[in-house]
């Protein structure tokens, strides 16, 4: 399958598994349509993808989770970028790790606007005009956490039960058309997720990750790529990807 020509859009693309998945599609010559919050950061990749594939780059910020600035972002794109072949979900996070009976609904509210409507609002605006040329392909990134809860984070496998509800809702949604809908349902994954989580602890961060060989940004990105490269009768429908030292949610091997 070739990419040449074919516009990806990534959600949260500037750092961790976004940000791979640009270079995975980058490396395949494919125009990138990137968003995230943190816009400084996703102009200089964006420099650097350039600089070292030579392709078409269309980086802007978004908060996915803002419904006004999701509509108004699609309405203004310009008219070369509204054609989008393949839609990566990846804006997402978790806040906190505490019993629902002390949650902070803060962290509730961050959680369930990003990964769930954050999700719905851009699938939204997206999925018309691949109906119309009746050809696209959605990825959702979902996680271990959509199909095993775990003590301190329900709400947190609540939203990632919700991607994969919607993940498959989706593609009954969508039958009878030629638009793929995948979800690609990482285990432990080392980024940022656990920095961010644990409101910048590095230390409590870094317990999450000691001892086991974690998967990396790049190996889920090589993941959405695989998704993407199938021939075009064939949906990769649900991909789960642990780590060796990982079986379960919870149940994880640690060498001291």
């Amino acid at each position: 399958m070739t990419f040449k020509n074919k516009t990806v859009f990534i959600t949260g693309a500037s750092s961790g598994i976004g940000a791979a998945c640009a270079k995975y599609f980058a490396q395949a010559n494919a125009k990138l349509l990137l968003c995230a919050r943190r816009l400084d950061i996703l102009q200089s990749m964006t420099v650097q993808l350039q600089n070292a594939y030579g392709i078409e780059i269309y980086p802007f910020q978004l908060d996915v989770s803002n419904h006004d600035e999701v509509k108004s972002i699609f309405s203004s794109l310009p008219q070369a970028w509204k054609d989008i072949d393949i839609l990566v979900n990846n804006a997402g996070l978790a806040a906190g790790f505490d019993p629902i009976q002390n949650g902070d609904i803060n962290d509730w509210e961050a959680m369930i606007n990003t990964n769930v409507k954050g999700l719905l609002y851009v699938t939204r605006e997206t999925l018309p005009q691949m109906i119309v040329k009746n050809s696209g392909h959605i990825i959702n990134i979902g996680s271990i956490a959509g199909h095993q809860v775990y003590p301190n984070g329900a709400v947190y496998c609540a939203s990632k039960y919700a991607v994969k509800a919607l993940s498959e809702g989706l593609r009954m949604d969508l039958l009878g058309t030629k638009i793929r809908v995948s979800s690609v349902d990482p285990g432990a994954v080392e980024t940022n997720f656990s920095l961010v989580r644990f409101k910048g602890d590095s230390k409590r961060a870094e317990t999450v990750y000691q001892g086991i060989e974690a998967l990396s940004a790049n190996d889920i990105a090589d993941a959405v790529f695989y998704c993407a490269t199938r021939p075009p009768h064939v949906n990769i429908s649900e991909l789960i990807i642990m780590p060796t030292d990982q079986a379960s949610a919870t149940l994880i091997s640690r060498k001291s």
